[in-house]
């Protein structure tokens, strides 16, 4: 491309956000997104200077998504190894993380990468998740996902779609209305803050899942609760340790509604909950400090 060395940074700065995203959409790690779209940098001008880049975002693209899938597949041994269930760092409306301190910069994913989605992307297989994340959420052809992944354009194609009939079986793929989830999650919050376990139950799924995220740090149940009557006790329970000095604010997380919980004024959890068929589906609960501080969210 022309325009030398201020050029370049200039198409690498307008191409970031979307790195960024493909980065965190592969990987679910906001310090890993933005170390891997840091080292494409350092790739993108080493390459630059043996050779012109004409497209910069086209080529930032494929490189971050190389790294991001190396990085994920040594992650995923470090998650086996993690106490208790790993979920991903969510994202919170309003957050401008040390990482993403600039405005134009910050990982607004709203319907691209739902939480719920990213939950289920954490069952496929690191090649199986960058095919999907490159073609079918951010329409990458199947060329450059194939040098990306490494594999010819007929294999990733089979990837892409052998993970497309995974995330769709685990409803991840057709979120509710908007206007729908918002007024579940009303109707859930209202439940939980009164303490109603008729009303809590009747508005929880009857196969509800509930994963907390403590990380080995803070307490958390090590195994996901499931059924209606066990993780509505479980909430009101929670609730119930709360104390006089405990506060609930709703928030967007990924884009939909959800929950930053607090005590003593510091910020103990981010709640994301999944809504389908007009009840609660699962119930995701970040409770792992290093996750919380990732999101930079200290409330209003």
């Amino acid at each position: 491309m022309s325009g030398g060395a201020d050029g370049l940074a200039e198409a690498f700065s307008q191409a970031r956000p979307r790195l960024v995203r493909v980065a965190y959409a592969i990987l679910g790690s906001h310090a890993e997104a933005e170390d891997v779209v840091a080292d494409c940098w350092l790739r993108l001008v080493a390459a630059d200077g043996q050779e012109p880049v004409r497209d910069v975002e086209s080529w930032a693209v494929v490189a971050v998504s190389r790294l991001a899938l190396d990085v994920l597949r040594s992650a995923r041994v470090r998650r086996e190894q993690y106490v208790g269930p790993w979920l991903p760092e969510p994202v919170v409306d309003g957050v401008a993380t040390p990482a993403f301190t600039d405005p134009a910069e910050k990982v607004t994913l709203d319907d691209e990468v739902s939480y719920a989605l990213l939950v289920v992307l954490e069952t496929l297989t690191p090649p199986e998740r960058t095919a999907f994340v490159l073609h079918d959420l951010f329409g990458v052809p199947f060329g450059e996902v194939a040098t990306a992944v490494g594999r010819s354009p007929e294999a990733v194609r089979q990837l892409a779609s052998r993970a497309r009939r995974h995330v769709r079986s685990r409803s991840a793929w057709s979120p509710v209305d908007a206007a729908e989830h918002r007024r579940v999650v009303s109707t859930f919050s209202t439940a939980v803050a009164t303490g109603d376990l008729a009303a809590l139950i009747g508005v929880l799924d009857p196969e509800v899942v509930l994963v907390s995220d403590g990380g080995g740090v803070v307490s958390a149940a090590r195994k996901p609760v499931l059924g209606a009557d066990r993780v509505a006790r479980f909430l009101l329970g929670v609730m119930a340790k709360g104390g006089p000095d405990g506060r609930i604010d709703q928030v967007n997380v990924n884009g939909a509604p959800g929950f930053a919980v607090y005590r003593g004024g510091d910020l103990v959890t981010i709640v994301s909950v999944t809504v389908a068929s007009d009840r609660v589906s699962r119930i995701d609960m970040v409770r792992a400090p290093d996750k919380l501080r990732a999101t930079g969210w200290r409330g209003w």
